[in-house]
């Protein structure tokens, strides 16, 4: 955990996260029972790869498949640039 920092509200009670809140495109907000507020950082995935996280066996076959890279396993199969058509490019 990194040192903590004082951020002071503006007029409108607004407070800059800066780079606090890089890569972050949302929060989810908390208050506890002695009032302090926690901030859960968000990162939204389109909706159109939503389907892998819910997808057990897809996510599953895909986490094997990098591991497989990241140890080097791989096995070439040639170009499929034959199987393009210049519509879906």
């Amino acid at each position: 955990m990194s040192t903590a920092q004082i951020l002071r509200p503006d007029a409108k009670g607004r407070i800059s996260l800066g780079k606090l809140a890089k890569g972050i495109s949302g929060f989810e907000v908390y208050q506890d029972k002695v009032h302090r507020i926690i901030l859960e950082p968000l990162v939204e995935i389109s909706v159109r790869e939503q389907w892998l996280l819910k997808n057990e066996d897809a996510l599953s076959s895909l986490k094997t498949s990098i591991n497989q890279a990241e140890q080097g396993k791989l096995i070439s199969l040639g170009s499929f640039s034959a199987y393009l058509d210049d519509d879906n490019n």
